[in-house]
């Protein structure tokens, strides 16, 4: 089983969103079977927490299945236990270098690592963007370019 988490601030906009349309793609290549999909926040604040509306309107507005997520924190263990995690800006990926120290386990990336064409390296926050559209289009962008990338690396 190949193990994927996606990480934003909170988990409670871009990742559960990132989540969400990842494993809607897996479902459709029929992966479901080998590929793992969840999300988590550096922060503590929305543990527990069901996504922002925002992001479950999107969502529905694309029919993408969010039932059953809901926010948590990231951890040490996380951090072995998958084996690629999609840092959604460059504070998160910060955070989970430091959480991760010397610890080899799980490759770090930023989701827009897998979009060359991307004109920034993060996607924006929409908590305080209000852009949900706009997120939305990076991250099914950067999701489909994941699952390549996974089924490349992987042999699957």
């Amino acid at each position: 089983m190949v193990n994927v988490l996606f990480v934003c601030l909170g988990n409670i906009c871009r990742s559960p969103m990132a989540e969400a349309v990842f494993r809607n793609e897996v479902k459709e290549a029929g992966l479901d079977h080998l590929i793992y999909t969840d999300s988590a926040g550096t922060g503590n604040w929305h543990i527990g927490k069901r996504p922002h509306e925002g992001t479950l309107e999107i969502l529905d507005k694309n029919q993408v299945d969010h039932t059953k997520i809901t926010a948590r924190q990231v951890g040490e263990k996380d951090l072995t236990d998958f084996d690629y995690i999609i840092a959604m800006d460059a504070s998160n990926l910060g955070n989970l270098n430091r959480l991760k120290g010397s610890n080899k386990s799980g490759e770090i990336f930023r989701l827009l690592d897998f979009v060359p064409e991307a004109i920034t390296e993060d996607v924006p926050d929409p908590y305080f963007t209000g852009n949900f559209n706009e997120v939305y289009e990076m991250v099914e962008k950067g999701c489909a370019n994941l699952l390549t990338y996974i089924r490349k690396n992987e042999n699957i």
